[in-house]
C-alpha cells in the first residue's frame, strides 16, 4: 500500500446490463482469441443466474428480485478497491485492484466461473470503450491488468467473481481517466449490427420484470456461421447494462459446447432478465476462426404489462 492507503497495479473486467424488446446498434470488439469461461450473468447480488423463477399467467418466466448487480463497490460484505481511482489516458494503462472480505482482508481464494477466477468488465459511462478482460492475481490478493484507456472520461469497472465457498458477487466502481473526452450518443436501436465483417441479428422480445428468451445469430458474407468456437465455456457471452445507471443484468446462455444438443451457430440462445422498462446496451462476445469479436446493440424494454 502507498501513503494514501491505496495500492498499486490493478485489473478490470467490464459487464453491461440489458433490457426488453431488443434492437441492435453499433459494434466493436477485442481481437484476442482466448477460450475462457464466463457467462455474463448474475442474480440480484451479482451471482450467476441458472433458474430464472416461476411463470406468470401468460406463461412468461417471472423473477422475484430482478435488481441489477454492480451498482455499488460493496455487496454481501465484499468490497472492490481500486489502487487509484484516477489514471492518465493511454493504450495499455496498468490498473490494479483488490477484493476485500467482510473482515477487510484481501481475498486470495476464488472458485473459477466459466474458466476464470474473475471477470473484469470496463465501459465508459457513455457506454463506449467496452472491454471484457481477465486480470492476474498475486499471492497478496492484488489483481492487475493493462486496459485500453486511450479516450478520457469516467469509466465504470465491474468485478464479477465467486469467493471460495461463497456465492457469486458483482461489484462496480468508477475510474476517472484524464484525457480528451469526446462523449458519444447512444446508438439508436436496430435489428442487426456488424463487427469485423460479421453480421449479428437479434430475434426476441424482452419484457420488464420477466426472463425472456432471445437469439443472436451470426453470419459472414451472407452465409450463416455454423462453426463458432467455444469462448468462456459457451458459444457466446452476453453482457447487458441498463443505460440509466449501468446496472449489470441477469443473462445466461442455453446449453454449452459438447453437450450433444447445442449447435455451434448460427444462433446463440440466451435467457435475459430485464428489471425495468427503458434502454439497455448489449455486448455479445463470440469466437470464430481463432479471434474473439464483440457485437454491440442498443435495446429498448417496453413498458411493464399491467
Amino acid at each position: 500500500m502507498n501513503a494514501t492507503g491505496k495500492f498499486a497495479g490493478f485489473t478490470v473486467c467490464l459487464v453491461v446490463i440489458f433490457g426488453a424488446a431488443l434492437a441492435l446498434g453499433s459494434a466493436a470488439g477485442p481481437d484476442v482469441a482466448e477460450p475462457a469461461a464466463h457467462t455474463a450473468g448474475d442474480d440480484g447480488h451479482g451471482a450467476a443466474s441458472h433458474d430464472a423463477g416461476g411463470h406468470d399467467a401468460g406463461g412468461h418466466d417471472t423473477v422475484a428480485d430482478p435488481t441489477p448487480g454492480g451498482l455499488s463497490p460493496t455487496a454481501d460484505g465484499y468490497t472492490l478497491e481500486l489502487a487509484s481511482d484516477q489514471v492518465a489516458a493511454g493504450a495499455a494503462v496498468p490498473v490494479q485492484f483488490r477484493i476485500t472480505n467482510p473482515s477487510g482482508v484481501s481475498v486470495t481464494d476464488y472458485t473459477p466461473e466459466h474458466e476464470k477466477l474473475l471477470h473484469l468488465i470496463v465501459v465508459r459511462r457513455d457506454l463506449a470503450g467496452f472491454q471484457h478482460v481477465h486480470p492476474t492475481l498475486d499471492a497478496a490478493g492484488t489483481w492487475s491488468v493493462p486496459l485500453d484507456l486511450t479516450r478520457g472520461g469516467d469509466y465504470r469497472v465491474f468485478a464479477d467473481f465467486t469467493p471460495a465457498g461463497g456465492e457469486g458477487v458483482t461489484l462496480g466502481t468508477d475510474l476517472r481517466v484524464a484525457g480528451t473526452y469526446d462523449p458519444q450518443e447512444l446508438p439508436a436501436p436496430a435489428p442487426t449490427t456488424t463487427v469485423d465483417g460479421y453480421t449479428v441479428t437479434l430475434d426476441g422480445t424482452l419484457r420488464p420484470g420477466e426472463t425472456s428468451n432471445v437469439t443472436l445469430s451470426v453470419s459472414r458474407d451472407g452465409r450463416p456461421v455454423t462453426d463458432l468456437q467455444p469462448y468462456l465455456g459457451a458459444y457466446g457471452h452476453l453482457v447487458a447494462l441498463r443505460t440509466t445507471d449501468l446496472g449489470y443484468l441477469h443473462v445466461h446462455p442455453d446449453g454449452h459446447p459438447g453437450d450433444g444438443v447445442t449447435a455451434a451457430g448460427p444462433g446463440i440462445d440466451f435467457a435475459v432478465t430485464a428489471p425495468s422498462a427503458g434502454d439497455y446496451r448489449l455486448f455479445l462476445d463470440f469466437q470464430h476462426a481463432g479471434a474473439v469479436h464483440t457485437a454491440e446493440f442498443t435495446a429498448t424494454a417496453g413498458p411493464e404489462e399491467k
